[in-house]
């Protein structure tokens, strides 16, 4: 087991991707924070997690608030004694409330939350989990961006940007950190279908996949992988890097 022993930190954590990956890391011997919003499917993610004699905290976390994120670090360090990796999970998107309209129309406030959730989540968390790596002179952060950071979309500028803005901050990230044996990488999706397929629309099922390499949905399984060897020692040399997960839509 790969993470065996290990403490990992995942926002987001309770549902879609972020499930995927909580029960990825449990399975290679990690012990997880489940930080999210929705308790209630934090619970249930937890309940189930310990019939498979694994081991994890629910910890309810908007990680665009401050006192929320000290608190979820906090936590962790109280229950497990330390924080080995921090998967920056949580974020907006068309399906969690993110609303789509061109630029010049768009609200100052909907930039204003998707920005607050998608890039400053992702400094605040790394902001109140630093110190502790930095004092143990070890860790693995994950940042989650997107394929979209190289592509762009349509009337979606503030999820572009947010995400963009993580694939930047990842890289100056890494060069402070570097120092103290902390690595600091970005995980770029494609649109990965989540949740219930049926409630996803005709249009949903197809985006992206007539210009993918490889002509299938992507689904949240497809992503632990990665996001496994960015917190493994497999990936010790690896730092600021990008890796674009998408099934070949975006080559660079």
């Amino acid at each position: 087991m790969r993470l065996k022993d290990k403490v990992a930190i995942i926002t987001g954590a309770a549902e879609g991707i972020g499930r995927a990956y909580s029960l990825g890391f449990i399975r290679e011997g990690a012990k997880v924070a489940i930080a999210d919003i929705n308790y209630r499917a934090a619970v249930e993610l937890e309940q189930a997690i310990a019939k498979t004699g694994g081991e994890a905290l629910v910890v309810r976390a908007d990680v665009s608030k401050l006192e929320d994120v000290e608190n979820m670090v906090q936590k962790t360090i109280e229950r497990f004694g330390q924080v080995d990796i921090l998967l920056n999970n949580a974020g907006m998107y068309l399906r969690n409330r993110a609303v789509r309209s061109n630029t010049w129309e768009m609200d100052p406030g909907e930039w204003e939350k998707v920005i607050s959730v998608n890039l400053t989540g992702v400094f605040l968390c790394c902001r109140a989990v630093l110190p502790h790596m930095i004092k143990r002179k070890s860790g693995k952060i994950i940042n989650v961006a997107s394929s979209l950071a190289f592509l762009g979309t349509l009337q979606f500028a503030h999820y572009v940007a947010s995400k963009g803005g993580v694939v930047s901050f990842t890289r100056a990230l890494a060069r402070e950190v570097g120092e103290y044996n902390i690595n600091v990488n970005t995980l770029c999706p494609g649109y990965t279908l989540s949740g219930d397929p049926k409630a996803l629309t005709e249009q949903e099922r197809l985006i992206e996949i007539p210009s993918r390499a490889l002509k299938r949905a992507e689904y949240p399984e497809d992503l632990v992988g990665t996001a496994i060897y960015l917190a493994s020692p497999d990936s010790d040399m690896m730092t600021g890097q990008a890796l674009v997960v998408d099934g070949g839509n975006i080559m660079h």
